[in-house]
């Protein structure tokens, strides 16, 4: 994974994130687009584990149901995302890349 992957998969999952852990990552699924999305579905199905709200009448109530609107906003966010190593935008460079060429003239002159 090199820098510019590094720091847009960190703007996506956020800086606290640990590094290595992302680099395991990233050497088993190969896409920077994969791990956010993994790390985003992990963090997904640990809200979903517990209670989304508690109440203890008259203290304290505990509401996580935005976090998860937020989480499931960020994963469809990256889904739509263009990605550092998106094979769409090597294509899109091949695509400029052909489309120059060398003007030379017809004939020569004397």
């Amino acid at each position: 994974m090199d820098e510019f992957q590094r720091s847009w998969l960190l703007a996506q999952v956020g800086p606290e994130t640990d590094p290595a852990d992302l680099e395991r990552r990233f050497f088993r699924l190969r896409s920077v687009r994969a791990v956010a999305l993994e790390v985003l579905g992990e963090r997904r199905a640990k809200l979903l584990a517990d209670p989304l709200k508690v109440t203890v009448d008259g203290v304290v109530t505990m509401d996580l149901q935005e976090n998860l609107r937020g989480i499931e906003r960020q994963i469809e966010q990256v889904r739509q995302a263009p990605v550092p190593d998106d094979p769409g935008d090597e294509d899109d460079e091949r695509e400029a890349a052909m489309a120059v060429t060398w003007l030379v003239p017809s004939r020569r002159y004397r």
